[in-house]
This record gives C-alpha cells, structure tokens and sequence, in this order.
C-alpha cells in the first residue's frame, strides 16, 4: 500500500507508472498540466483497480508550482511514500539559434523542480525512516549532446544528482533510483521536433509501459541506476570505453534530423 506522487503522469511513462500503482494497489497522486487528461486517467484507475486517486493539475514550468503541489499534499495530511520525477521535456537546434525562454523551462521542469519536490518531501522520509524515490532521467545523461546540449545536460544532471542522493541516503533508509530509458514511444519525440531523427532510425524503441515496469522494479530493489533494454545498456557501456570525441561526433551524428 502507500502512496505515489507522479509528476507527468497524464501520458507516457508517466500515466504507465499511474497504472502500474494502482495495479499493485497504492493510492495515487497524479500532476500534469493536463486537467482533462489525467481526471480520466484518475477515475480509469480508481475504478478498475479500487484505489484512491487524485489530481493536482500545476504546470511545473511555474518556478512556484513544486512548493504549491507540496502545501496542497501536506494541507491533507497524505503521506508520500513514493515520489516519481518523471515530468520532463526536450527541443533540438543549434544553441546559437534556439529560444532561450524555451530552454529556460526546460531546466526548470528537467532539472529545478525535480530537486525542489524531492527537498520538500524527503525531510519526512528520512524522519520516518522509509521512502522511495524515482527520478527519470535518460540514455542521453552518458553522453554530450550537440544540437540537444541543454536536453541531454539537465538529464546528465539528473543521474548525478540522484546516483549522489542514493549514496547519501542509505543509512536513512530512503532509495533513489535513476531511470535511463534511450527512445520510448511517446509524444516526447514530435514535441522535440526529433521524430525523424538517425537516433530513432538505429535504435529499438520500447513502449512505455515496457520502460515504466523496469523502474518500478528497480526502485522496489532500491536500485540506483537503471537502464531498459539490451541495447540501451550496450549503448551505455561502449560510451565508457570511446574516446570523448568520437561520442561527441556519433551523438552529434545520430541527432541529425534528417532522412
């Protein structure tokens, strides 16, 4: 039993990890912008699965939104047993000549609101000696990124700083894990524009579903890093014995858009 906090849960990996709570019976808390989209996620699980599910909708992209959804939790003394960072977003261009603004929210949603819901729950898990965390980072967080830097350099870090709060936090009995899966059939591909990609076109794409039960297990096992699929994990062990160039070249090769 328990109760999930998941961020981004109104598609994707996401809603994946909304079903598989509830499926294994933990009440659910589900935050995403989209009030329409996860007000029927919440009531398809509650029915079929006889759980407690509710919706916060809050735009993460708001610097206020994390401290907000935390006030709201805390206003109705739930307690968090499970936080699952998994809101995120992507762009692709030369950095020369894409939106700053747009970027800018990138790394609030990617980066700075994952740490601050993370730091304003985590206090009571450390108190009450129980908790997990799941932070979703990416294959990207192994490599640079050209024409995607800010992308892959939010989810880079993400990996540190949860590989970091991993070791930190067990002797307090808390588990932080990593999630890296590489492409995943979602709508993060069109909303950043790298939907025709080479990377696409040379690696496996796994259905979410696929990418949300590999965490969830791991996160039980208070895995730190986990990484879906055999290709995914070949990827990530060649990038440890390449030469930095050649990664930076291949990468940068792979994010080329274009058939």
């Amino acid at each position: 039993m328990g109760t999930a906090l998941i961020t981004g849960a109104s598609s994707g990996i996401g809603s994946e990890f909304a079903k598989l709570f509830a499926e294994k019976k933990h009440n659910v808390i589900l935050v995403a912008r989209s009030g329409e989209k996860l007000s029927e996620l919440a009531n398809e699980i509650k029915n079929k699965f006889n759980i407690e599910s509710s919706v916060i909708v809050k735009d993460l992209a708001n610097p206020s939104s994390p401290k907000e959804i935390f006030d709201e939790i805390s206003g109705k003394n739930i307690q968090i047993d499970f936080l699952i960072n998994n809101a995120g977003f992507g762009g692709t261009g030369r950095f020369s000549e894409t939106d700053l603004d747009y970027e800018l929210n990138m790394m609030q949603v990617n980066m700075n609101a994952l740490v601050v819901l993370t730091k304003l729950f985590l206090p009571r898990m450390v108190k009450r000696k129980s908790g997990k965390i799941l932070n979703v980072a990416s294959t990207a967080a192994f490599a640079p990124g050209p024409l995607m830097a800010i992308y892959y350099a939010s989810k880079a870090f993400v990996l540190s700083f949860s590989e970091a709060l991993a070791s930190e936090l067990k002797p307090d009995g808390i588990t932080v894990t990593a999630l890296c899966p590489g492409p995943t059939a979602t709508g993060f591909q069109k909303q950043a524009d790298v939907d025709d990609t080479k990377l696409l076109k040379y690696q496996v794409v796994h259905h979410p579903g696929y990418v949300a039960g590999k965490g969830y297990r791991a996160m039980m096992k208070g895995k730190a890093v986990v990484v879906p699929g055999i290709q995914n994990k070949l990827l990530i062990q060649s990038i440890r014995f390449t030469p930095r160039i050649l990664v930076r070249a291949i990468t940068g090769w792979l994010q080329e858009n274009r058939k």
